[in-house]
């Protein structure tokens, strides 16, 4: 418990030294803010996805992807651009591979417990619940969401 709060003040700190800029610059994708400018393709496919333009949304993210392989952000987003697709298969391997660079990615691991909740594996869902309850200290949208998901899945098969 000690280390967690010297960690927590350690980072507290560092954040106050490196001033504002680096606290206003957050990502949507939940992982690490890239060094290098967004990338065209990228950003195209985030308006695409908010949009729910699908197919344009895979499109953009897969050009980023191809362009960029290391980016834990795009394999994320594109991840998530193939589950509200219907492609499980292919999201779970971006889900991974965003994992795999990145086993930090808040995103990636809520978005891969909502996808393991539509194909009713609980057990998997829980476990990136309990990985993202150790990664957010004080609490963070995506444990909060895929918390809120766990507790309407279970909700719903306790009403079957």
């Amino acid at each position: 418990m000690l280390n967690h709060v010297l960690f927590a003040l350690t980072l507290l700190a560092a954040l106050a030294l490196s001033g504002p800029a680096a606290i206003a610059a957050g990502d949507a994708g939940g992982g690490n803010v890239p060094a290098v400018p967004e990338d065209l393709d990228y950003a195209a496919g985030k308006r695409a996805v908010e949009a729910m333009d699908w197919q344009a949304a895979l499109d953009a993210f897969n050009r980023a992807v191809a362009k960029n392989p290391g980016d834990a952000n795009a394999h994320n987003y594109l991840g998530y651009t193939y589950r509200k697709s219907g492609k499980l298969d292919l999201a779970f391997k971006h889900y991974e591979e965003a994992l795999r660079l990145d086993p930090r990615h808040r995103g990636a691991h809520e978005y891969m417990g909502e996808a393991y909740l539509m194909v009713n594996k609980l057990a998997k869902a829980e476990e990136h619940l309990k990985a993202l309850d150790q990664i957010c200290l004080f609490g963070c949208e995506e444990y909060n969401d895929l918390k809120k998901a766990v507790a309407e899945y279970r909700q719903k098969a306790a009403n079957k």
